[in-house]
């Protein structure tokens, strides 16, 4: 092969790879240094070895230092290596700065690395947010249902919006307040009167503490009558108690019916017992005649008096079926 256009062949793949990561360094590094960011020629080179994109650092260094803010490269660098958002955190500190906000690039940074929106704390900061809340119910002691939306206006405390609690317990702990508040009303028609009573009292509560807002105000935007719901709790109980009484009673009739069956059984059981005595006097009389201590006379005798007694006995029970005459 000829070695002249093995040398060629080298210059062109040498010529290709120097334009590859040095033509678009250079053009970095002159836009970097027309804007007065000073970013080094072979630092932007070496930033494609180390796995950072050149463009997002240089530009976010050009922002930072048109914004008058002294961030350096490496800051910024480590911060992506960390899997931050750079872009975020530079446009932070420039609205931070503007808003005369004291943040620094470290906390920015943390913020982010945390997972919260450095950028929205910062403009939360500045300008409020209004969070509102979903319809709340609560009963007041009367037995009234009552239904309030509130709004709550919360500004962002960046010293701890690392670690602080979020949206959601901002919203419990105002629901929280508004059932409270509600259920320690003696009358749904007080609450009605004084709905700021509400946000009053859940502002004293300081509800805010441990969260990353601060809170601002609490407005009621509505107050609505819902079911009586103490009514429907008395009239549940009341067919509850009647159900319990029904159940009693039940039972007390099923004993009732038991009771009897067995006194029933307890005659017929007595009964037997007389027929059972009955059917052995023919044997006792049969036994005194072959011992001598009955006679033919007394047995006749005996017999004379049962038959006077079950004549007796039939004449006083047709004498009680027959009516009684009509009187003329």
């Amino acid at each position: 092969m000829n070695p002249s256009f093995i040398i060629m062949f080298l210059l062109v793949v040498a010529v290709i790879v120097l334009f590859f990561f040095v033509g678009s360094a250079i053009s970095l590094w002159v836009q970097a240094l027309v804007s007065g960011a000073h970013v080094g020629l072979f630092n932007i080179v070496f930033m494609r070895f180390r796995k950072v994109p050149p463009k997002l650092i240089v530009e976010s260094k050009i922002m930072a230092t048109k914004a008058g803010l002294d961030i350096s490269t490496d800051e910024l660098e480590s911060h992506f290596l960390a899997g931050g958002n750079v872009a975020r955190v530079v446009q932070s500190l420039i609205a931070a700065d503007k808003a005369k906000i004291e943040l620094s690039f470290n906390r920015s940074a943390a913020i982010d690395l945390a997972g919260r929106d450095v950028l929205e704390a910062v403009q939360m900061s500045v300008n409020p947010k209004v969070i509102e809340t979903p319809m709340i119910a609560a009963m007041a002691k009367d037995g009234i249902q009552l239904k309030a939306v509130s709004r709550v206006t919360v500004r962002a405390n960046i010293d701890r919006l690392v670690g602080g609690a979020g949206e959601e317990t901002i919203l419990a702990r105002v629901g929280e307040g508004i059932v409270t508040t509600i259920g320690s009303a003696e009358s749904h028609k007080h609450v009605l009167e004084n709905p700021d009573l509400i946000s009053k009292r859940v502002l004293e509560k300081g509800l805010d503490s441990g969260t990353a807002f601060e809170i601002l105000s609490i407005d009621i935007a509505d107050v609505d009558v819902g079911k009586n719901i103490g009514a429907g709790l008395e009239t549940d109980r009341a067919e509850a108690d009647k159900k319990i009484a029904q159940a009693k009673a039940e039972e007390r009739r099923a004993m009732a019916y038991a009771q009897e069956q067995e006194m029933k059984a307890k005659v017929e059981e007595m009964r037997a017992k007389v027929v059972e005595a009955e059917s052995k006097i023919p044997l006792a009389i049969a036994s005194a005649f072959e011992k001598g201590n009955l006679g033919i006379l007394d047995y006749y005798r005996i017999k004379n008096i049962m038959a006077d007694t079950q004549m007796r006995s039939s004449i006083a029970s047709s004498g009680t079926d027959k009516p009684e005459a009509k009187k003329p």
